[in-house]
């Protein structure tokens, strides 16, 4: 409190020419000190590289004046200075490097001398200040650092643990829509409610006319309302029905078949995705005639929750290594090991991979191939081997900051390099059929490559990631990735020749 208050006493009067303020502009300079010296006491310990709290104050400080030109900052040994058109606004003693509280209570001084001279500050307000600090910091780190203002933490967090809602999604089907997935203990599950059930109406609106979205949003609200159900059986009688809206996680897990396939499609990882995954192996499973093989289709997963992506791999390898994290923190270093039950009771699983599966999807997709439970086909993926983890500040903010990196169970780094599947796509259809008849003859033309991948180790110079990448390079399709897993399923030679022996 001593230091704070003789940094308020240093900040200078507003110069003479500095512009007036607008009516009602007022800095929260306690909010941004707090904020700032809450993260920059997380930060230090925990970043993937050291740094000090000086370094990460001063690379946020620059982002000040690039919101007016007039404003610049000078540091000496002993002194940090705020200068508009080259003339001091505030001088003040620099704190120790790793004092985050000093920096902090700095970083609010030179913020409210910086508000006080310049309208494009004053314009963005409070929360546009902390922002253009932590984005000009993050700058410096990697791309997946960053700052969240509180609209944006609140959203993530309702997509992490769930909106109020009634836990089924709408699918468009014979011009009106159908249930596409019932989230398991939801209030659509509660009462019996299917996938392939008609909805006509929710609370009077007719649902034929109106897009996805507007329809999907009519279902949402707050949570413990109620919301009104008009569903049309198949013998064509109506049924109302009325339910009450729960906070329900996103249901990420979409089940169908197709021929001897059950395909399970997994958008992304939130709060209960591996046990709607193992809820939907069961079931699936359970079913007349019973399927051949399991699909998990990973495509164009951005990722999640890395702990939905261990339970995912539970659900399908007994034992053994799922993915390993290591960090300066003691506690982001971590071995994390599948200890449940083959659901699919061994079942063949094919994984479906694009350059655009990354982060949590790439560690399952990762897991399942090095472990020898699943041959994964399409092209390289996005390669986010990076883990973050969540600051919550003083202002209802987020600060996600990297803190590990991530190692297969074979130990090479998924960060850069992605997945190789051991069935590429992205060469063409020629080569797809070729590689395809030599599994089926008992022989990976992708064998040496695939050696060469998971003997990989971190740091991996740019050319050689590339050189590696190259072999199955990434993209977003094409087509025939499901005729290729359907293939590997019905002939039991070729999948075996495509799973990689289990990491030990």
């Amino acid at each position: 409190m001593k230091l704070l208050c003789l940094l308020l006493a240093l900040s200078l009067a507003v110069p003479a020419g500095a512009e007036p303020f607008e009516p009602g502009q007022e800095l929260n300079q306690p909010l941004v000190t707090a904020v700032t010296a809450n993260a920059l006491a997380f930060m230090v310990p925990r970043t993937l590289q050291p740094v000090t709290a000086q370094e990460l104050a001063l690379w946020g400080l620059r982002g000040i004046p690039a919101l007016d030109s007039r404003l610049t900052l000078a540091l000496s040994d002993e002194k940090v200075e705020l200068l508009r058109d080259g003339r001091p606004l505030v001088a003040l003693s620099a704190p120790l490097p790793d004092d985050a509280g000093g920096w902090g209570a700095t970083i609010g001084v030179m913020a409210e001398a910086a508000w006080d001279a310049s309208h494009a500050v004053r314009r963005i307000g409070t929360e546009g200040v902390l922002a253009t600090f932590f984005d000009a910091m993050c700058s410096h780190l990697d791309p997946y650092s960053r700052y969240l203002p509180p609209a944006r933490a609140l959203s993530d967090e309702a997509w992490r643990s769930g909106t109020a809602g009634v836990g089924l999604t709408l699918v468009r089907r014979g011009g009106g829509y159908v249930i596409g997935a019932v989230a398991p203990g939801g209030p659509a599950d509660a009462v019996g409610l299917r996938p392939g059930d008609r909805v006509v109406g929710v609370d009077g609106t007719r649902l034929h006319t109106l897009p996805t979205k507007q329809a999907a949003g009519l279902l949402a609200g707050p949570a413990a309302s109620t919301v009104l159900l008009e569903l049309r059986q198949a013998d064509g009688q109506r049924r109302d029905i009325v339910l009450t809206r729960a906070l329900v996680p996103p249901p990420t897990v979409l089940a169908r078949r197709v021929g001897p396939l059950l395909v399970l499609r997994i958008t992304g990882f939130a709060s209960d995705t591996g046990a709607r995954l193992a809820y939907e192996i069961v079931h699936g499973l359970a079913a007349r005639p019973a399927p051949r093989g399991l699909v998990l289709d990973l495509r164009d997963n951005r990722g999640g929750l890395l702990l939905q992506a261990v339970a995912a791999a539970d659900a399908l390898i007994p034992s053994g290594t799922v993915a390993r994290t290591l960090g300066r923190d003691p506690q982001a270093a971590h071995d994390f090991r599948a200890d449940g039950i083959d659901l699919a009771h061994g079942l063949p699983v094919v994984v479906l991979v694009n350059n655009g599966s990354a982060s949590a999807a790439e560690i399952l997709a990762a897991a399942l191939a090095d472990q020898g439970r699943g041959v994964v086909v399409g092209s390289s993926t996005f390669g986010k081997g990076l883990v973050q983890t969540i600051d919550p500040l003083p202002d209802g903010g987020e600060l996600l900051i990297t803190w590990s990196r991530v190692l297969a169970p074979r130990g090479w780094p998924l960060q850069d390099l992605g997945v190789m599947p051991q069935v590429c796509t992205s060469l063409g259809s020629v080569s797809l059929q070729q590689q395809l008849a030599a599994l089926r003859g008992g022989t990976s033309l992708l064998a040496e490559a695939l050696r060469q991948d998971r003997a990989a180790r971190a740091p991996l110079a740019t050319a050689e990631i590339d050189r590696l990448r190259a072999v199955c390079p990434p993209a977003s399709g094409p087509q025939g990735m499901l005729a290729a897993a359907q293939a590997l399923v019905q002939s039991p030679k070729a999948y075996t020749s495509a799973l990689l022996s289990p990491a030990r």
